[in-house]
């Protein structure tokens, strides 16, 4: 059993904000796989054969509390788990896979790490930047993108829903050698 987990907000208000970019990456595998979401494990999710497709609905900053319960029913150990996010360090387009690391000033990352103990899991982030230099970072994060951003986001969100998939074949190396670069 593997989970891939969409970091996000579930308030309508936060739909279309550069922090929701993890829901955005799950709903278009959704989209694609014609899953629909059930609501458990304080999320929405949807299941496909042996792969789990979350969406927290405890807000970012207490993520963690969402995947260690999914992560409890299903006995996932913690190499089971991918997490798709956003990075507002990388520019929009840009994807980086790591295996483990800190939390990198993410709350969302920061209360996996919590909850699991972990920070050891695999992860995807996917650029959200540049942040203008005279705003604050939780400003920034919770704007929507701009109109001239959306053609560049449509095929940042396209190569990760592909990138996420291929994490289910491939190992975080291959991952690495294939995706973490610019993709616009």
């Amino acid at each position: 059993m593997k989970l891939i987990a969409g970091l996000g907000n579930p308030d309508v208000k936060y739909i279309n904000t550069r922090h929701n970019t993890g829901f955005m990456v799950l709903d278009r595998i959704l989209e694609k796989k014609n899953l629909k979401l059930q609501e458990k494990f304080k999320s929405f999710f949807a299941k496909d054969g042996d792969v789990l497709y979350l969406l927290p609905k405890t807000y970012m900053n207490l993520s963690g509390f969402a995947i260690v319960e999914a992560m409890n029913f299903y006995k996932l150990n913690i190499k089971d788990i991918l997490i798709v996010y956003d990075d507002i360090s990388l520019p929009l387009g840009t994807l980086r896979f790591r295996d483990k690391g800190s939390d990198g000033g993410h709350n969302g990352i920061k209360s996996i790490i919590k909850e699991t103990g972990s920070s050891n899991f695999d992860r995807l982030k996917v650029g959200i930047g540049p942040q203008p230099k005279n705003m604050p970072s939780e400003k920034f994060v919770l704007e929507n993108f701009r109109q001239e951003e959306k053609e560049n986001l449509d095929i940042a969100l396209n190569t990760a829903m592909n990138a996420s998939l291929d994490w289910l074949q491939l190992d975080v190396q291959k991952l690495q050698e294939k995706y973490n670069k610019s993709h616009i």
